[in-house]
């Protein structure tokens, strides 16, 4: 039977952590980058 390999199982999760916290800062930054959108323009009524 073969032994598990712990060392690519350890790497898997660091390269899944490190992705994650990668996409976190993504998003943290993304919406200091862009100005906030307001809903200020109305559409017109069709009457």
């Amino acid at each position: 039977m073969l032994k598990p390999n712990y060392q690519f199982e350890k790497r898997k999760r660091e390269l899944e952590k490190k992705r994650q916290k990668a996409e976190k800062a993504l998003k943290k930054m993304a919406p200091a980058e862009t100005p906030p959108v307001t809903e200020t323009a109305v559409l017109p009524e069709k009457s």
